[in-house]
């Protein structure tokens, strides 16, 4: 029966690989996980509950949305592409690394930049794209373009996983010292800032080399 327990890990990974409803899936696989754990409906539904109103702040960012595309509509995108065609020194990969240096120092002081939504699709994707296009002097195909996307997308990534404990009360530093508390070791959140800093830096090294790469690759398009 201890297996039955292991049903809700099954039912979401069936559930993304068929494309099901993302929140039909996990609410459903926290139903059966709960009930097959010996939990009641009433108690399950109340621990449901809490764990939403513990966590809503973590759903402020939906209210950004509608925020984006008033800015959007108002041809936010265009005025990004404009003042890039403007800087004829500006590379695809120079942009990509000037912004994730941005997203590591507002790691830094704690600011959340919230990037894929708020910065990545109506700002950088738009600015590395037009960059790409003058650097080459040519229309980008449909496979190059969803190339820069995910290289925009990755560079949010690297600089939100890889700098996002560089501020001694984020929400992740005082998540890792109160859990290792718990388990008896004595960690100080200025310990973890102070062991995320090497982190940050090697992956700053490591993506502006890659971006270097990118602008070499963009030799073989104008070639192509």
């Amino acid at each position: 029966m201890e297996y039955l327990k292991l049903l809700g890990i099954l039912i979401i990974i069936i559930g993304f690989v068929l494309k099901w409803d993302t929140t039909a899936v996990v609410v459903i696989a926290a139903i059966v996980t709960g009930l097959f754990s010996g939990m009641n409906l009433l108690d399950l539904l109340s621990t449901i509950g809490k764990s939403f109103v513990d966590n809503r702040m973590v759903s402020l960012f939906f209210l950004t949305l509608p925020m984006i595309g008033l800015v959007e509509s108002h041809g936010l995108r265009h005025y990004a592409v404009d003042a890039i065609k403007k800087m004829k020194k500006l590379t695809a990969g120079r942009i990509l690394n000037i912004y994730l240096l941005i997203r590591e120092l507002a790691g830094v002081f704690g600011i959340s930049l919230q990037g894929q939504v708020q910065f990545i699709r109506p700002i950088i994707a738009p600015m590395v794209t037009a960059a790409a296009e003058d650097q080459i002097d040519k229309k980008l195909t449909t496979e190059e373009t969803d190339l820069l996307k995910g290289r925009s997308a990755s560079i949010e990534n690297f600089g939100n996983f890889f700098a996002q404990n560089l501020f001694v009360a984020s929400s992740g530093v005082l998540l890792i010292s109160s859990t290792m508390r718990s388990l008896k070791y004595d960690v100080d959140p200025v310990q973890i800032v102070v062991n995320t800093i090497p982190i940050a830096i090697i992956t700053f090294v490591l993506v502006f080399l890659y971006n270097l790469y990118l602008d070499h690759q963009m030799k073989k398009w104008e070639e192509a």
